[in-house]
């Protein structure tokens, strides 16, 4: 894994100290979303068909920190929208490290030759660059040529500077196998500390709805790219990934897992998201309020259409990591001999008793509008951590 053991033995350690006092439920990862506004238009994005009115709101310094403080994570994963659109995100993060939290910052790499001087070196901080396959298929994936080259040559700039790196990769059904573990190569080659890898999920509002995945073609396209993982210096493999073993096991389809929503609670401008980052039904004002009153039996593979074809990182990989925390017997002997690539899956989770897919997203969104038309005007922010942005996009 390209995850140093410090920053395991932390997540480690919390979730210990969390089943010790008894919770059932309880965050590794927040995921916050201080801007929806976005320069590009992935066609297989659902985050940015919003009104320009909501589009131009942003979480502030104050509660961006505040959120982290209310959930309590280890790790905070910032995205978008495009969070480098956000002037006040170098406070943000460094309000972050300073919480002791491990902070990844999500970004298309576009704007950051240009922001990455606002920030220093640490640690526990990691730059998680978009990258969904080689030149042709991130541009694809994109909806915009030129974007793959602009993004690794920033990568390579924030990595000659010291900082740690990461890719995110989201597959769809295009992906090819061989291409994409070239592509692998590729950027290990580059030294980045770690490859992130998920499916792409069927956002309900994307203008691309043709080229998801269901959870047999994730397995079948997963076990073929991790076939291809060998030859490294070990002997076996070549790539650091940064899911969890386990996780990437899942993906192949040898671990029958449920979804975990509440390991990445997401927090955007319209309060805590019901009841994950990838679904949004209705939102809670308070993180208390999401945990103790959303009807989590309600969600996940089995229980909801929505649900049906997901295996994303941030409904499962909590899920995982949990039970790598649990049994590390189980981990370290996935760890080893790499996700398994032959042989039976595992018998896949009953959809006959799912309930019908509800189409919501409009309500919240009318409602966020009705409440800005009473909200009083603001003035502008002043620097600092307690800065509230509220000017456009650049």
């Amino acid at each position: 894994m390209g995850i140093p053991l410090a920053q395991q033995a932390k997540v480690a350690a919390y979730v210990v100290k969390q089943q010790l006092a008894g919770r059932k439920r309880f965050p590794l990862v927040l995921m916050l979303e201080p801007l929806f506004k976005c320069n590009l238009a992935c066609a297989g994005c659902g985050k940015i068909d919003y009104p320009d009115a909501i589009l131009n709101k942003r979480l502030s310094v104050e509660d961006s920190l505040a959120a982290a403080e209310e959930c309590g994570a280890p790790v905070v994963a910032i995205a978008g929208g495009e969070p480098l659109l956000h002037k006040e995100m170098p406070q943000i993060v460094e309000g972050l490290l300073k919480q002791g939290r491990i902070v990844i910052l999500c970004t298309n790499a576009l704007l950051l030759e240009k922001r990455m001087d606002a920030y220093k070196p640490h640690p526990r901080f990691i730059w998680d660059i978009h990258l969904d396959g080689d030149k042709a298929q991130h541009d694809w994936a994109v909806s915009q040529e030129g974007v793959y080259e602009r993004a690794v040559e920033a990568l390579k700039k924030v990595k000659a500077l010291g900082f740690r790196t990461a890719i995110n990769c989201t597959l769809f059904n295009n992906a090819h196998a061989e291409r994409t573990a070239k592509f692998f190569d590729d950027v290990t080659a580059l030294g980045v500390d770690n490859i992130m890898l998920s499916p792409g999920y069927s956002y309900e509002r994307a203008p691309d709805q043709k080229h998801f995945l269901n959870r047999q073609s994730t397995k079948e396209l997963f076990r073929d790219v991790f076939s291809r993982n060998k030859g490294g210096k070990d002997g076996k493999t070549k790539w650091r990934m940064g899911n969890s073993p386990l996780f990437l096991d899942f993906l192949a389809g040898n671990q029958k897992y449920n979804c975990t929503p509440w390991g990445n609670p997401t927090r955007n401008i319209f309060g805590w998201q019901r009841p994950c980052y990838l679904l949004g039904e209705g939102y809670a004002k308070t993180f208390k309020e999401l945990m103790e009153e959303t009807d989590w039996d309600k969600y996940g593979v089995g229980n909801y259409e929505k649900c049906a074809d997901c295996m994303v990182h941030s409904g499962f990989e909590a899920t995982a990591a949990i039970d790598s925390i649990t049994k590390p017997w189980k981990a370290i002997a996935a760890q080893l001999r790499g996700p398994r690539t032959e042989g039976a899956m595992v018998e896949e989770i009953d959809l006959t008793k799912q309930r019908p897919a509800e189409y919501v997203f409009s309500t919240h969104v009318e409602k966020a509008m009705g409440d800005m038309k009473h909200e009083p005007p603001k003035r502008a922010a002043k620097h600092g951590n307690t800065a509230a942005p509220v000017s456009p996009a650049e």
